[in-house]
């Protein structure tokens, strides 16, 4: 049986979630899906759409809490979030164009849309699989929620400050160290070719 205050971080309720505790997944949702739907709403301006992508967010949750590598949970709760909100409109879209779309045509144009992804898929992807995202990976859990907030979502430094709970100036602090280390991460994945070769 866990003490009250051995529950009080996200990591630690996550490992509780991962437990099977649902009273740890109820506690973190009403930590975090307060500025989870206010960020969806930011990026889809259908509010039922926004609140079922929010229950989807936790359902994930629910479901892949032993995957959280550890240390708060913003990031990762937002990741799962932006993928949710893509995979919805992505079925919204091929239901519209099957609605829309002449029989001899259907098949043809569903293949073709689901094999282009939008803009914000390949951002999403390039975030979590290429080499930004492992880039990401090597600095700092702290750094990298503030370039997150600030580069990827695109809030400002005062709506930064108060997602992350943290003063305006760390905010500032931490993102030019963070793009400062992002810098160094992305140059020892990809170096420079030498020189000497060419003319």
């Amino acid at each position: 049986m866990r003490g009250h205050g051995e529950i009080d971080t996200d990591a630690a309720l996550l490992r509780a979630v991962a437990d099977g505790d649902a009273t740890a997944l109820a506690t973190l949702y009403d930590r975090h899906a307060g500025w989870l739907y206010a960020r969806l709403v930011r990026r889809c301006a259908d509010a039922e759409v926004a609140r079922e992508v929010l229950q989807d967010t936790f359902v994930t949750v629910w479901r892949s809490a032993a995957g959280h590598r550890g240390g708060e949970a913003g990031g990762w709760l937002w990741t799962i979030a932006a993928r949710r909100l893509v995979d919805t409109r992505r079925a919204q879209q091929r239901a519209g164009r099957i609605e829309t779309t002449p029989l001899d045509t259907a098949s043809t144009a569903s293949t073709v849309g689901a094999e282009a992804p939008s803009a914000e898929e390949r951002v999403l992807d390039g975030l979590e699989f290429g080499d930004v995202g492992t880039a990401l990976d090597r600095i700092s859990p702290e750094l990298r929620e503030v370039l997150r907030a600030t580069v990827v979502d695109g809030l400002t430094t005062r709506e930064t400050a108060r997602l992350l709970g943290i003063p305006e100036g760390t905010v500032k602090t931490r993102a030019m160290r963070a793009r400062a280390e992002l810098r160094a991460a992305l140059a020892q994945l990809s170096p420079a070719p030498a020189s000497g070769g060419l003319a």
